[in-house]
């Protein structure tokens, strides 16, 4: 079987401007970044923005493991299997952080026949969108530490910044590091601190702006630091914001690729579902709702991580409301769920998958807790049994789902048929009722316990002493009826990575909690997880390579 890259490499792609003509965008409303990629402008917004929206499906998936679950190609396989069926679709979906990509997830274009190309291009340097968020995110850190230096006439108290460095890679050194070393013109020394330019505020931002305007607006109401007397500081008042709003004027444009089958994919965005929000930009969901019949987007991670902040905060603040959704699965990851190691899930084993489709279970019931019909698709391997996919069947069928095998992998859009027809027989029969999980006027205490025990299935919630005191102070500065951003593991429904299948009589602990207000939401830290991931012992990237003839290789 050939790599992945080897596939995309071999695609027969159409140029952009063809594409763009299958959802009635023309030439002079694109703007080119080579043969294949493209931005829109705002004139298509202009021209579609009073057209009544198409449907929009939701694509999840259980918990990740080892053992690969396939949400994005799934993405990818069902929207080229809709164009099959002749219906009007596009994918929306998030662009890929280098992080992951030289560390040990890889890239995030899809797999086998079922990827968006050009593959090289979105998994590395795509259209310049994350370095345009990493620089305005470290302007405003250098306007901040050079306020500091030049007489700090805001009286801003260097031990309480909170506004952080980024840089779009795996970097464990960075996470904790001290500036200003040196003479006295070098700066004042701090500790200082570096996330993953996918958990910058910018991203978020840049994800739910509704234009350059919105956009903005939401960047001058950043908090970088607090003064002497414990008041905020902002953006706008260190004058930052407009410089930071030009580095970004290109970057808040959707950007538009394609399938191997040459369907259109709108690719724009990319906040971490663990550490941030986790799904593609407001603007790009707009543009395919108005664009298609049917828009297919993804939300990162499992459904408790990426699928509860599309709904409780994407939804929420974008108006959005979702007609179905699709639960990923595979035999094999219920297998790993179940207890079986890594190296024998190629073995048919009834028992463990009974055990292990727990998970599987847990994810069905929160997706209804939003009361919108859920599909769950097995992404096929060879490997499986029919005695396996019989008992996944009918156990979701007994769960009220509908179910069908994905063999998009394998097949690209006629693999996904099967699924398509699911997908169209429920937006046909089933109607959505879609609800957010809690009301605004919650408490930020009551909404962290909600998600906690509605969607994670835990006992109750531990604050660190820490986290009660930056609670009350958030709630006393006015952001109390935001909505909550959980950053939680990705590979348990706990705080505890290491929990499979569906744990029970556990707590979610709490350590840190603070507002992204621009964004509009607080962020609570759950357990370990970390906002700078570090890499692997044998990173992705010693694999990577240009060959002789000039082609990028080791690649996945």
């Amino acid at each position: 079987m050939k790599t992945d890259i080897q596939i995309a490499q071999e695609a027969n792609m159409a140029h952009i401007k063809d594409v763009a003509a299958k959802v009635g965008i023309t030439e002079d409303e694109l703007e080119f970044y080579g043969k294949y990629k493209a931005k829109l402008s705002d004139d298509v917004w202009e021209k579609v923005k009073d057209r009544p929206d198409g449907k929009l499906v939701l694509v999840t998936a259980i918990n990740p493991t080892p053992a690969g679950e396939g949400k994005t190609t799934t993405t990818v396989g069902l929207g080229e299997a809709m164009a099959r069926l002749d219906k009007k679709a596009i994918i929306a979906l998030r662009e890929p952080s280098l992080g992951p990509c030289f560390g040990i997830k890889g890239g995030a274009a899809g797999g086998g026949y079922a990827q968006v190309v050009p593959m090289e291009d979105l998994n590395l340097h795509f259209t310049g969108d994350f370095h345009a968020i990493t620089s305005a995110n470290n302007l405003l850190a250098a306007l901040l530490d050079n306020h500091i230096q030049q007489g700090n006439a805001l009286q801003i108290d260097p031990r309480q910044v909170v506004w952080k460095r980024c840089l779009d890679m795996n970097d464990r050194s960075l996470r904790n590091i001290v500036v200003g070393l040196g003479s006295k013109m070098d700066g004042m020394v701090r500790e200082d601190h570096f996330v993953i330019t996918v958990a910058s505020e910018i991203m978020a931002i840049l994800c739910l702006a509704d234009d350059i305007h919105d956009l903005k607006d939401r960047l001058g109401r950043i908090i970088v630091a607090y003064n002497f007397a414990g008041d905020p500081v902002t953006a706008d008042d260190l004058e930052a914001t407009g410089a930071m709003t030009a580095l970004l004027k290109d970057a808040i444009k959707p950007n538009l690729i394609q399938t191997l089958e040459q369907t259109p994919a709108l690719v724009h965005g990319g906040p971490f579902a663990n550490i941030a929000h986790g799904c593609n930009s407001v603007r790009a969901t707009k543009m395919a709702l108005k664009l298609s019949d049917i828009t297919i987007t993804e939300a990162g991670f499992g459904a408790d991580l990426g699928a509860e902040k599309f709904l409780d905060i994407k939804c929420r603040k974008a108006g959005f409301k979702p007609d179905a959704v699709v639960l990923v699965a595979t035999v094999r990851a219920l297998k790993y769920n179940g207890g079986v190691a890594k190296n024998d899930l190629a073995k048919e084993n009834i028992e463990a998958l009974k055990k292990g489709i727990v998970n599987l279970e847990k994810h069905i019931e929160n997706i209804q807790k939003y009361d919108i019909p859920v599909v769950v698709t097995l992404n096929s391997f060879i490997t499986d049994t029919d005695a396996e996919n019989e008992l996944i069947r009918n156990f979701c069928e007994e769960k009220g789902c509908e179910f069908a095998l994905s063999e998009v992998w394998e097949k690209g859009g006629e693999g996904g048929i099967a699924l398509a027809e699911k997908v169209l027989d429920t937006l046909e029969n089933k109607k959505s009722r879609f609800h957010t999980l809690y009301e605004d006027a919650l408490s930020l205490e009551e909404k962290i316990e909600t998600i906690s025990r509605e969607i994670y299935g835990a006992r109750g919630v531990v604050y660190e002493p820490a986290a009660q005191k930056q609670l009350a102070k958030i709630t006393s500065m006015g952001f109390g009826e935001l909505p909550v951003c959980m950053a939680k593991n990705q590979y348990s429904l706990s705080d505890d990575a290491k929990k499979l299948g569906r744990p029970t009589d556990f707590d979610i602990h709490i350590r840190e909690v603070y507002v992204s207000a621009g964004a509009g939401f607080v962020v609570a830290l759950t357990g370990a997880v970390m906002t700078m991931p570090g890499l692997p012992k044998v990173p992705a990237a010693n694999g990577i390579d240009v060959s002789e003839e000039g082609n990028i290789v080791g690649l996945f």
